[in-house]
Parts: C-alpha cells; structure tokens; sequence
C-alpha cells in the first residue's frame, strides 16, 4: 500500500459500495480476473476496474499474475488482502484496526527468521 492506513471514513465508503462488495465476496472464494468480476457482478467493465483500483489503493486487493493455460499467455487476477476490519467505540472515541492476509512470501520470511 502507498502511504497511510485508510481512515474510517474510507473505508466506510468502499464498504457502501455493492460493486466493492460483491468483488471482496467473489474474490475470497477464488482470484478473479476484472473480465471475470464483470460477469459475476452487475458492474460495468469500467467500474470494475476504478473499483479494483480503490481496492487496491487501500491494500484490500492484491493483483498477482497468473498463468492462463487456454491462450498461453498471463493474466492478471484480483484477491482479497482483507482479513477484518474492527471498529470499535470507546468513550466516545472511535477506532478502527484493519488485519490484512498473510501473504505466502512474508509467512515464508516469517518462518525462516524464525528457525
């Protein structure tokens, strides 16, 4: 992610979205391309993609590159970054945690730093 966590806010208008939702549920049961998520979603192709865009601005969605066996080429696919989002109310102050996945690299760094 480039810069500060998201604020409440931010993240409060992403999550008002249905576009931004149905690709967060659709995501987290498999990676999907932005052709896959316009099918699956009743979203315009350009929306799917300034929504990826919000997704990934806030670290919600990773892009990873995928092999496509029908055309022998790559494509790029879309994955929820998103493990929770906590907020709580506490005298009279509002906080927000955000818990992102752990990614299969940083588990495996986690791992060899810790033997």
């Amino acid at each position: 992610m480039s810069g500060d966590p998201p604020d409440i806010e931010t993240v409060a208008g992403l999550l008002e979205d249905q576009t931004v939702r149905e690709i967060l549920t659709k995501t987290s049961q498999e990676p999907m391309s932005a052709r896959a998520l316009k099918d699956h979603c009743d979203a315009s192709g350009p929306t799917i993609y300034r929504r990826l865009e919000r997704l990934r601005d806030t670290d919600f969605v990773v892009e990873q590159t995928r092999p496509d066996p029908d055309s022998g080429h790559h494509r790029q696919v879309y994955a929820p970054n998103l493990d929770r989002i906590r907020i709580e109310l506490d005298e009279g102050t509002l906080s927000m945690q955000i818990t992102h996945r752990e990614r299969m690299a940083d588990r495996f760094t986690r791992l060899i730093e810790e033997m």
